[in-house]
């Protein structure tokens, strides 16, 4: 009986930590997508992360990876 309940205990907080990891998850939004440009030729590139130090961000967010989309 001794040994069944930590292993009670640690059932219950594993199963308590994994509803509430995944409740979490569940409400997270997507990352909007920014439209940057190229400081050295111009070109133009939609993307969600940053690019360097080399890129200025020209617009957004946006909702798409085509940039067309205003979110």
């Amino acid at each position: 009986m001794r040994h069944l309940i930590p292993t009670l205990f640690s059932t219950l907080f594993s199963t308590l930590f994994l509803l509430i990891l995944s409740s979490t998850q569940a409400l997270a939004a997507p990352a909007p997508y920014y439209l940057w440009m190229s400081k050295i030729d111009g070109s133009r590139v939609c993307s969600q992360a940053y690019l360097g130090e080399g890129w200025q961000r020209m617009g957004g967010p946006f909702q798409d990876s085509r940039c067309r989309k205003p979110a």
